[in-house]
Protein backbone atom coordinates (compact mmCIF):
# COMPACT_ATOMS: atom_id res chain seq x y z
CA UNK A 1 0.00 0.00 0.00
CA UNK A 2 1.19 3.34 -0.56
CA UNK A 3 0.70 7.11 0.75
CA UNK A 4 -2.69 7.66 -1.05
CA UNK A 5 -4.05 4.32 -0.45
CA UNK A 6 -3.74 4.85 3.31
CA UNK A 7 -4.98 8.35 3.40
CA UNK A 8 -7.35 7.84 1.43
CA UNK A 9 -8.88 5.42 3.56
CA UNK A 10 -8.45 7.23 6.68
CA UNK A 11 -10.57 10.19 5.19
CA UNK A 12 -13.14 7.38 3.87
CA UNK A 13 -13.14 6.23 7.46
CA UNK A 14 -13.63 9.71 9.26
CA UNK A 15 -15.95 10.84 6.38
CA UNK A 16 -18.30 8.12 7.59
CA UNK A 17 -18.17 8.99 11.18
CA UNK A 18 -18.65 12.43 10.81
CA UNK A 19 -21.94 11.69 8.30
CA UNK A 20 -23.14 9.11 11.67
CA UNK A 21 -22.94 11.80 14.27
CA UNK A 22 -24.25 14.30 11.74
CA UNK A 23 -27.56 11.39 11.84
CA UNK A 24 -27.35 11.36 15.82
CA UNK A 25 -27.52 15.17 15.73
CA UNK A 26 -29.81 15.92 13.27
CA UNK A 27 -26.94 17.96 11.33
CA UNK A 28 -27.81 18.10 7.75
CA UNK A 29 -24.34 20.10 7.87
CA UNK A 30 -22.13 17.64 9.32
CA UNK A 31 -23.83 14.85 6.98
CA UNK A 32 -22.87 16.21 3.50
CA UNK A 33 -19.55 17.16 4.98
CA UNK A 34 -18.80 13.48 5.96
CA UNK A 35 -19.86 12.59 2.65
CA UNK A 36 -17.66 15.11 0.80
CA UNK A 37 -14.91 13.53 2.98
CA UNK A 38 -15.59 9.60 2.41
CA UNK A 39 -15.59 11.38 -1.48
CA UNK A 40 -12.27 12.98 -1.41
CA UNK A 41 -11.23 9.68 0.49
CA UNK A 42 -12.56 7.22 -2.20
CA UNK A 43 -10.68 9.21 -4.97
CA UNK A 44 -7.68 9.67 -3.05
CA UNK A 45 -7.68 6.22 -2.17
CA UNK A 46 -8.13 5.14 -6.22
CA UNK A 47 -5.23 7.76 -7.30
CA UNK A 48 -3.14 5.63 -4.76
CA UNK A 49 -4.37 2.43 -6.05
CA UNK A 50 -3.51 3.74 -10.15
CA UNK A 51 0.12 4.20 -8.84
CA UNK A 52 0.19 1.20 -7.22
CA UNK A 53 -0.95 -0.85 -10.26
CA UNK A 54 1.53 1.23 -12.79
CA UNK A 55 4.43 0.57 -10.23
CA UNK A 56 3.48 -3.38 -9.92
CA UNK A 57 3.31 -3.38 -13.89
CA UNK A 58 6.72 -1.93 -14.21
CA UNK A 59 8.06 -4.52 -11.98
Amino acid sequence: MNKDQVTGALKDAAGKVQQKTGELINSPEQQAKGIAKQVEGTAQKKVGDVKQALKDAAK
